[in-house]
Formats: C-alpha cells, sequence, structure tokens
C-alpha cells in the first residue's frame, strides 16, 4: 500500500458521512409515490329508492266533452293526438232541428207580444172608464190582472227562446282550452244524447304522473312529499316531482290506490302517454347518496372518505354524516354529492395530500 492511501482514507471517511448526514438530516420528508387508486363517484339519490312505481304521463286537467244537447253528429273536424286551441270547433250537430226549435221560440215570442199590447191597450182603456165612473172596481181589477199575466207570459216566452237560440249555437262542439285530444269516442253518423263524451281533451300546462300503490304503502304516501321520477324514453335523466294528490279509495278491483305525481319543471322531452318511472326515496334523507362501505375512514372519532381534487388528483379527508347501513353500502346524507370523486379501497394507506392515480376495478383511469 502506498503512503497516500491513508490519507485518501481519512479524507473519504468523513465525506461519505457528511454526504449521508445531510441526505437524512435536511429535515424534508421523502414524496409519497404516486400509487393507483380504486375511486368511484357517489350513487346519487334516485338509486337509493325504497320503492319504484311505473305510470303514464297525463295532464292534470283532462275533461270528457260532449254536446248539451241531443243530435245527429254531422261533422268532426279532430283526431285522436292533434293540438287544438281554445275555441276550435272539434264537431258539429245537425242544426235542422235546433233551428226549428229557434223560430217556434221566436214565434212564441211574437205571440206573447200581441197578447201583451192587447193587455195593455184593454187596460189602459179600463183605466179612463174606471174614471169616469162606466166601469166597476172589479172589471177594472181584472183587467190589471189579464196584463200582468200576458206580461209574465212574454218573459217566459223570451227567456225559452234565449234558450233555444242558446241551443242552436250548442250545435257546435268548442273546445274551452289548449290542448290534445287524447281520444275519439263517437263517429259522423252516430245519435248522441246530451252529455254523451264524443272526444277527451288534455288540457296544455302542468304534467304529471299516475301511479298505483299497494294498501301496505299507502300511509307513506302523502301530498307534497318529493320523488323523483324518469322518462323510459330518456334514461339516466331525472326530473323533480312531489305528490301533488292521493285517492282516498282504493280501487275495487286491483285494490290499490291512485297517487298523481306532479313534475316540477317538465322540459320539451315530457309528452303525454310516456311511460315513466317514480322513485320513492327516504323522505328522511332527501340528499343522501350511496358509497361503499369500503371507503369510510375514521379519524378522531369521525367518520370521513378520502376525495379526491380533479385537478391536482390529491387525496383529501371529508368528514361526511352518514345514514342508513345497507348491504350495498352506506348513505350518506351530507358532506359528499354525486359529482365527487372518492378513494373505494385501500383507505387506511393514505395521507393527506398524496397525489394517486384513480383507475377502476379492471384498472382503467376513470377521472377525465
Amino acid at each position: 500500500m502506498s503512503r497516500s492511501s491513508p490519507r485518501l482514507l481519512f479524507w473519504s471517511v468523513p465525506i461519505t458521512l457528511g454526504l449521508l448526514l445531510a441526505a437524512c438530516g435536511n429535515g424534508s420528508k421523502p414524496e409519497e409515490p404516486v400509487r393507483p387508486a380504486i375511486a368511484a363517484q357517489p350513487v346519487p339519490l334516485e338509486s337509493l329508492a325504497i320503492e319504484t312505481y311505473s305510470g303514464d304521463v297525463r295532464a292534470r286537467y283532462q275533461s270528457m266533452l260532449g254536446f248539451r244537447i241531443a243530435g245527429k253528429i254531422e261533422t268532426r273536424a279532430v283526431n285522436n293526438g292533434e293540438r287544438v286551441r281554445k275555441g276550435d270547433v272539434l264537431a258539429t250537430l245537425a242544426p235542422e232541428d235546433a233551428m226549428l226549435a229557434l223560430n217556434s221560440a221566436q214565434a212564441a215570442v211574437a205571440s206573447a207580444a200581441a197578447d201583451l199590447a192587447l193587455a195593455d191597450a184593454e187596460l189602459e182603456r179600463h183605466r179612463q172608464l174606471l174614471e169616469k165612473n162606466y166601469v166597476s172596481k172589479t172589471l177594472f181589477d181584472a183587467r190589471v190582472n189579464q196584463q200582468k199575466a200576458a206580461k209574465a207570459r212574454h218573459e217566459q216566452a223570451q227567456a225559452q227562446m234565449q234558450v233555444a237560440r242558446n241551443q242552436s249555437r250548442y250545435t257546435r262542439l268548442i273546445a274551452d282550452a289548449d290542448g290534445v285530444i287524447t281520444s275519439v269516442n263517437a263517429e259522423v253518423g252516430q245519435v248522441v244524447s246530451p252529455g254523451t263524451p264524443v272526444v277527451s281533451l288534455a288540457q296544455a300546462g302542468e304534467l304529471e304522473v299516475e301511479i298505483d300503490v299497494p294498501e301496505s304503502r299507502y300511509a307513506e304516501f302523502k301530498p307534497g312529499r318529493p320523488l323523483i321520477l324518469e322518462l323510459w324514453s330518456e334514461g339516466g335523466k331525472r326530473y323533480a316531482g312531489q305528490i301533488r294528490e292521493v285517492a282516498s279509495e282504493a280501487d275495487a278491483a286491483t285494490r290499490t290506490y291512485s297517487v298523481r305525481v306532479g313534475f316540477d319543471q317538465p322540459d320539451e322531452s315530457v309528452q303525454l302517454g310516456m311511460t315513466a318511472r317514480v322513485f320513492f326515496t327516504d323522505a328522511n334523507a332527501p340528499a343522501a347518496v350511496l358509497i361503499p362501505l369500503a371507503a369510510l375512514h375514521e379519524k378522531d372519532g369521525k367518520t370521513a372518505a378520502w376525495v379526491i381534487d380533479p385537478q391536482s388528483r390529491k387525496v383529501s379527508l371529508r368528514e361526511l354524516r352518514v345514514g342508513k347501513y345497507r348491504e350495498d353500502g352506506v348513505s350518506v346524507i351530507s358532506g359528499l354529492l354525486p359529482s365527487d370523486w372518492i378513494v373505494t379501497a385501500g383507505v387506511h394507506k393514505l395521507v393527506s395530500g398524496q397525489q394517486v392515480l384513480p383507475i377502476d376495478r379492471e384498472n382503467r383511469a376513470v377521472m377525465p
């Protein structure tokens, strides 16, 4: 060994120790590696439905329209499914009988008017004679009564003529509101009696879904309770609604109660006759979401979950208020939104601020 070897060894040992001390004694923690983490979003409210019911979309106001007089249908101007406006003519009756009745009433008015004119003249003549004592007071009183009777008959004839005039207009079936024709129940040539349904009109405006609920659930359906609605044709699109009306009596055949659920803010996608589902939710937790049990983390005696920041992909604990524990998870009443992303497995291995790689159980990236 050369003389320089001990000197080299003397200097190399302190340098090596210094580097090791510098590496371990600068006070900074090594950064946590980016770990893959199974992530998911909380399941929204409608999936927490206790039960789901099917029904169809109906107008809040729907009426069966018919003629107010009897007659033979001469024309029908609308078909099933057509939209109509208030004042449109839907159907007409043959007008001959109504016009004959009107002519007869007008003739009766003319006859009563002639009788009244004669009674007025007789009364005036007897008044003059009474003043000269040419007639008795009894005879004059008789003429007074005759004039009153003639006047009453004239007023009666005028009223009957007005009825006949109205009935002549009732030969036209008029839409009393904007809406859609939902059914046609009479055809041209058919003789109908007063009030016989000819067409059914669903008035434009408020829409609702009618469902049938069993007697065992009747007590839980109260007017004003919020529910969630979904159209079969628009799967995944939800509408807020609330119970508007609950039948007071069960159907004799099905022994179910009719419940009408109104849309809060329907859009153009909601059309009459569509099939819809109504989600009956937990009224005690209207803002609840469902998360897996494995996503829960306890810290300082409080329940929390690791929430992933969508920008930085870093996790942070968020305190939760949990509701009911279920077989498929736990409901969270407050603390999470359906749009949040949470870690659903390995939560005990995470630290606050740690960056993760969100994946699903098939090892696929899940966050946009």
